[in-house]
């Protein structure tokens, strides 16, 4: 079996396969480590710069590893372009003959069950979601794999997607009448008969909390789990170890008992009525919120007694929903299925109605259209070193941005993962040659009013010096809209704004037209890889502090004041620099991109923690002047 030093060195079998290949000591290193926390069944904890190649530092061993492992990533387009690109790369150079498998959330996969529930039923539908029923019935006959990606005609958002999709809920499992052909079975069993297993963290994570029955004997059978962008996992682990309950799902509900009503029980009368008054109960709950999206603290709204009025009328028509469904058990395999969403949502609405609970938050959140509860815990430390504890296995955590001030404490704690073996390695990039940081002299407060006027002033000079090819990324959607809307009168060049269109529809433009510049907010300050002279700066408009109205992040802060520590620092601060480290991150890709990075917050000069902020970037070269950044632009264009 070849060594690591066989697989990365000059004259190794990576060199041989890809052209180009370039020996790092960073990739070298991590790779040895990621093989010695699989072979010993350790945890480790490793922060890879930008540029080290970690994807192939962890596929290789994982590849000449004995076992099975499960290799999950932070976005579905992670997940892809690791499995159809990188993972084949690496097995093809290892002349390695292990199976690897592709898993994607049952949301992804079409519901033959569902398809044909909806088919005949066309009074349920609206016209514009008719012409997609069609689109996804005639592509139905062809797909092998029955991923809805495949159908590129229809947008992200599809209103058709969860008629022809299941959820947990509506799943009928082994009593499937299309259980055979299902295409979520066909793909988990392709999973679980393979050695490698791409997913992503929300997959992960619904199973490991055993919300989604049916994908939990994958988990158990891994000898190793890696975790790329790990910077991502502490928050959607949360999410999972947690309660929501949305007014959209007890709607759904209604809509499917109607469907049967309409459908098979004809003579179901009072099961359709009591149905219905909880679909309009749940309309009146969202209505007693404003119509804008918003954060609130739940335990404060259930004070009202209003929202608690709703909240009881809820509770006593599901319950009526419950005694009038148990009368029909038994005549229809989907009602029976019903039955038990029922006794479940029962179940989630009086959990998340009980405000005297402790280490947990309880907090809401509204669409345009529909209201959620959650429940999240304050910490899943305890839970999640009980996990990576017990069986024996590999664990490997990575990112380009886990490290705050030097050092992994913060992912540490929050992880339960104060064991871990960890490592940090520098990206190889020249930062001082290739980059350039800027904090302006004379800058208002962030929050002053005077600010806008300073951002827009700034990002023209920019743009104009970048001759477009530049990000400016917001830490709000407000202030992204209103740069935006002035910026369209003063400049010429194209503005592609967040928002407009779908992500990679906006990256698409961006690349297509040398003079763009893209406006973004959070979804744009990771996961993007624009290379060479197509990105030559980036404008972050202050620190990302989160929103400090956010109410799960107050509860954490409280539950941090009450054992006696300071939670800017604790929370705050650590947050800010991971996430002021990604959006950095754009930047530089590769061992030849050049660019500046500017960041318009004069707290970066002012403030005592503004070193820990610094000290976490790239060692770039430093300037508070625009007019250096005008010249370092212009001499990128020289060359």
């Amino acid at each position: 079996m070849p060594t690591i030093d066989d697989i990365f060195s000059s004259t190794g079998l990576l060199a041989k396969t890809i052209n180009g290949f370039v020996p790092r000591e960073a990739q070298t290193e991590m790779a040895q480590a990621v093989k010695e926390a699989i072979d010993e069944t350790g945890s480790l904890v490793v922060e890879a710069g930008t540029g080290t190649g970690k994807t192939f530092a962890y596929l290789a061993p994982a590849l000449l590893a004995e076992g099975k492992a499960i290799v999950s990533t932070g976005t579905k387009n992670l997940q892809e372009q690791l499995f159809h690109r990188d993972l084949p790369l690496v097995k093809k150079a290892l002349s390695s003959r292990r199976k690897t498998a592709l898993l994607k959330g049952r949301a992804n996969y079409l519901c033959l069950h569902r398809l044909e529930q909806h088919g005949g039923n066309s009074t349920l539908v609206e016209k514009e979601v008719l012409g997609q029923l069609s689109e996804v019935k005639l592509w139905s006959t062809t797909t092998k794999t029955g991923d809805m990606g495949e159908l590129k005609s229809l947008p992200e958002d599809a209103r058709v997607l969860p008629l022809v999709t299941s959820t947990v809920d509506n799943c009928l499992g082994r009593d499937c009448p299309d259980y055979e052909e299902c295409y979520l079975v066909k793909a988990r069993r392709k999973a679980l008969d393979a050695d490698i297993i791409v997913v992503n963290h929300h997959l992960f994570f619904a199973d490991m909390a055993l919300k989604d029955t049916g994908f939990g004997e994958l988990i158990p059978e891994a000898d190793a789990i890696i975790f790329d962008e790990a910077h991502q996992i502490p928050d959607i682990a949360a999410d999972y170890f947690g309660e929501s309950l949305s007014t959209r799902q007890i709607q759904d509900l209604a809509k499917d008992i109607t469907l049967i009503f309409r459908t098979v029980l004809k003579d179901a009368a009072q099961l359709d009525k009591a149905a219905d008054k909880c679909r309009m109960i749940a309309a009146d709950l969202r209505l007693l919120f404003p119509d804008t999206t918003q954060r609130g603290n739940w335990a404060e709204a259930l004070m009202r007694d209003d929202v608690r009025l709703e909240v009881g009328k809820l509770a006593e028509a599901l319950g009526v929903l419950h005694e009038v469904c148990k009368l029909h058990i038994g005549r229809d395999k989907d009602l029976d299925n019903l039955y038990e969403r029922i006794v479940s949502v029962r179940e989630q609405l009086d959990s998340l109605s009980d405000d005297k609970q402790e280490n947990v938050s309880l907090w809401y959140e509204t669409t345009t259209r529909h209201l959620i509860m959650h429940l999240t815990p304050l910490s899943i430390a305890a839970k999640f070193r009980r996990f990576v504890a017990s069986p024996p296995r590999g664990w490997v955590f990575t990112s380009a941005t886990l490290m705050v001030n030097g050092g992994f404490e913060h992912f540490q704690r929050r992880m339960g993962l104060e064991d871990s073996r960890t490592l940090g390695l520098d990206s190889p990039f020249n930062y001082p040659e290739q980059a350039m940081l800027c904090v302006p002299r004379y800058l208002p407060e962030p929050n002053s009013f005077s600010m806008r006027e300073t951002l827009l002033n700034t990002a023209k000079r920019l743009i104009k010096a970048s001759k477009g090819r530049c990000f400016l990324l917001f830490t709000s959607h407000a202030m992204l809209r209103e740069i935006a809307g002035k910026l369209e009168d003063e400049i010429d060049n194209p503005l592609l704004v967040q928002g407009t269109t779908t992500k990679q529809a906006l990256l698409d433009a961006y690349l297509a037209d040398e003079k763009a510049v893209l406006m973004g907010t959070g979804a744009f300050w990771e996961g993007v890889d624009v290379r060479g002279n197509d990105l030559v700066c980036v404008m972050i408009d202050k620190l990302p502090f989160a929103s400090p109205d956010d109410p799960l992040l107050q509860a954490r802060m409280d539950d941090v004041k009450k054992r006696g520590a300071n939670p800017f620092g604790v929370i705050q601060i650590p947050q800010a620099v991971i996430a002021l480290k990604q959006g950095a991150g754009r930047l530089i890709r590769d061992p030849t991109d050049k660019g500046v990075l500017v960041i318009c917050d004069n707290r970066l000069v002012t403030k005592p923690y503004a070193k820990t902020f610094i000290g976490s970037l790239p060692n770039m070269r430093r300037t508070r002047s625009l007019d250096e950044v005008e010249s370092f632009l212009a001499r990128i264009d020289e060359e």
